[in-house]
């Protein structure tokens, strides 16, 4: 069974929902929250499902070996970003090449990139008079949304719309298909990573 590691910054709806599906799967399990928010309610989400999950800073993560050496000392066989709001080092790229995924709220390339996260993407969509919205999953790179596309799914742009309403449609395809894509992708890989 493959193990799984989330990484979250804020509340951990999709995280949470991950954490359900592949609750009674063979295939892989959430082994690992990680959160660089003390306050993040993605640990809690952790703690009601008793997964363990750990909290680092901005140094720990990025001129230490602790998120790294937490993942491999949990054996993390594939990293999933899920509203985490930060570039992954070059250290975690590298040994998770090819395994490291993230979901953004639009249809990239466009609306993607530094600062464009939540309500910032669906207000932006809104205000350019888009017909259409949508998810994409990617593969995570050293740059902001700019992995390749695994997987998109779309849904109207309404006129009536607001950031609110079209996050909530946005939500419930993320809710649909992120498990799934991760579930495809895990199967793909054999071997742990190493240091």
């Amino acid at each position: 069974m493959k193990k799984i590691a989330i990484f979250a910054s804020g509340s951990g709806t999709n995280a949470e929902n991950i954490i359900k599906y592949f609750s009674n799967r063979k295939s892989a399990k959430v082994t690992l929250i990680l959160s660089n928010r003390r306050e993040a309610y993605v640990l809690k989400r952790a703690a009601e499902h008793n997964i363990k999950s750990i909290f680092f800073d901005y140094n720990e993560f990025n001129t230490s070996d602790k998120v790294l050496d937490e993942l491999l000392r949990n054996d993390i066989d594939f990293l999933v970003l899920a509203g985490f709001l930060w570039l992954v080092p070059e250290k975690i790229l590298n040994l998770y090449a090819g395994r490291i995924i993230n979901i953004h709220p639009a249809l990239l390339p466009k609306y993607g990139g530094k600062g464009m996260y939540g309500e910032k993407v669906h207000k932006a969509v809104i205000d350019n008079h888009e017909s259409e919205s949508g998810i994409s999953i990617h593969y995570v790179n050293k740059l902001y949304d700019e992995g390749d596309i695994i997987f998109q799914a779309r849904c109207k742009v309404e006129p009536s719309d607001t950031p609110d309403t079209l996050a909530a449609r946005i939500h419930e395809l993320e809710y649909k298909y992120f498990p799934k894509v991760i579930e495809d992708l895990i199967g793909k890989f054999p071997g742990k990573a190493k240091k």
